[in-house]
């Protein structure tokens, strides 16, 4: 039986979110060594990245509704074991489709673990203002993650090789999985609701089939019959999950929430702005590795003054909230991103890193701005017995946006020979500045001012 202890049981919980965000920002400085495994394209690259996201974000809300039924800390400790054990198949992957598939159990991994370190943390602290600080403490842990992870990775590829930027996540894994059995306390959950399978299915449907038309279509042209079957499977899918969602009686996703402003708007937001970052984050990636020639430990430091800025800037937001107001902090997070990207369009290959500095830091500090911003303005939006799928929702939207970030921007830079590469490059900036635009500007219109 295990010693419940709620600070082990934050450790465990927040061990959880920390391998999940260290394999989103890990494997970008990877990217040029498995090229040279693999002897693969960009979009071969993509799939690595994606498979990852796409399964993440598709098994996201029906992981909450599990945890609901069958209790978190049971499923949480299954997506640690999944996890890991997904983990050690990416490291002893012999070939990319191997990688792929390894890739995307380690996303079903992901997607158990996420709402479950935080349905165990809302268990393990009762009390409002203590609950409030061990979430701030989880995210706290995330953060250094995803700022560490280009860097580690970068070490670990450097001087150990690209299979130990996996490798990682196993003692990392066990030493979860043993403070949660050790230190969590179970409970049995409630059947109460009925699980959306139908729904489910279509989701998956839906982004599997669009992030492969979006990624083979580099290789393959639009006009490749693949590449459309693809395409018209993507949009009858997700008609077809509309239908399912409209009347199933405990839909995986309330579309009834859609009809409150805030919550629409924020949505929406969460893909922008998780598509012009994760997205110029690849693109980045291959500029640094395939066109500047950095190592990966170069590269990883090439990106260690944004994610510094990512994390200061997120901890600066929560204040700035109660000052300004969640509208303001919006249109001004997009605005200061999209100048950022702006002001990084004059790159070139032979330009210095230091004039790449300045712009890469405000293009940070405006997407750190939005972050904590749009989960405050989520939750102030919907009822509070909706808190949990609301975050779930725009966690999906985020990850959705990465997803679909890297499968179109990765089209634009599939050619790496120079000129072509660094055209796509361009492009892909000035798609990202009009719709952080875009976007803040709908932020402006459909945000209420007094959440």
């Amino acid at each position: 039986m295990p010693t419940p202890s709620p600070r082990w049981t934050l450790l465990a919980a927040a061990l959880g979110f920390v391998v999940v965000l260290l394999d989103v920002s890990v494997v970008n400085v990877a990217l040029d060594a498995l090229r040279l495994e693999f002897g693969t394209d960009v979009a071969g690259l993509q799939w690595v990245i994606n498979a990852y996201t796409l399964v993440f974000a598709a098994l996201l809300l029906t992981s909450g509704a599990l945890g609901d039924r069958y209790g978190a800390r049971r499923v949480f400790l299954c997506g640690f074991a999944v996890f890991t054990l997904a983990s050690a198949a990416c490291g002893l992957a012999a070939t990319l489709p191997l990688l792929v598939a390894a890739r995307l159990v380690q996303g079903l991994g992901a997607a158990l673990l996420v709402p479950n370190s935080l349905s165990m943390l809302q268990r393990a602290f009762p009390d409002r203002e203590q609950r409030s600080r061990a979430v701030g403490w989880w995210g706290a842990f995330g953060g250094v993650s995803l700022a560490a992870g280009p860097v580690l990775g970068g070490m670990l590829v450097t001087q150990v090789g690209w299979r130990s930027v996996f490798l990682i996540n196993i003692p990392i894994g066990l030493i979860g999985m043993f403070l949660t059995l050790r230190f969590v306390t179970p409970h049995a959950g409630s059947h109460r609701r009925s699980l959306d399978w139908g729904g489910q299915t279509m989701a998956v449907l839906t982004l599997a089939a669009m992030t492969t038309a979006l990624t083979e279509a580099g290789a393959l042209g639009w006009n490749d019959a693949w590449v459309q079957a693809a395409l018209l499977v993507a949009v009858l899918a997700a008609f077809g999950f509309i239908w399912i969602e409209k009347r199933h009686p405990f839909p995986m996703l309330p579309l009834a929430l859609f009809r409150i402003p805030t919550f629409a708007v924020t949505s929406l937001a969460g893909v922008v702005v998780n598509l012009a970052y994760y997205g110029l984050i690849f693109v980045f990636s291959l500029f640094f590795q395939i066109q500047q020639h950095l190592t990966p430990q170069q590269t990883g430091l090439a990106f260690l003054p944004m994610t510094i800025v990512l994390m200061a800037v997120n901890v600066l937001a929560g204040k700035l909230i109660t000052r300004m107001g969640v509208r303001r902090l919006m249109v001004l997070g997009q605005v200061l991103a999209a100048l950022g990207y702006l002001l990084l369009m004059p790159v070139s290959i032979d330009g210095a890193y230091w004039r790449l500095v300045a712009p890469m830091l405000l293009a940070a500090s405006g997407i750190a701005l939005m972050v904590p911003t749009m989960t405050n303005a989520t939750l102030s939006a919907v009822d509070t017995s909706r808190a949990g799928i609301a975050s779930g929702v725009l966690s999906a939207a985020r990850q959705i946006g990465g997803m679909l970030g890297v499968a179109i921007f990765g089209y634009l830079v599939r050619d790496t020979a120079p000129a072509s590469f660094m055209q796509g490059m361009h492009l892909s900036m000035g798609i990202a500045v009009a719709l952080l635009m875009v976007g803040s500007v709908v932020c402006w219109l459909g945000v209420r001012s007094h959440h």
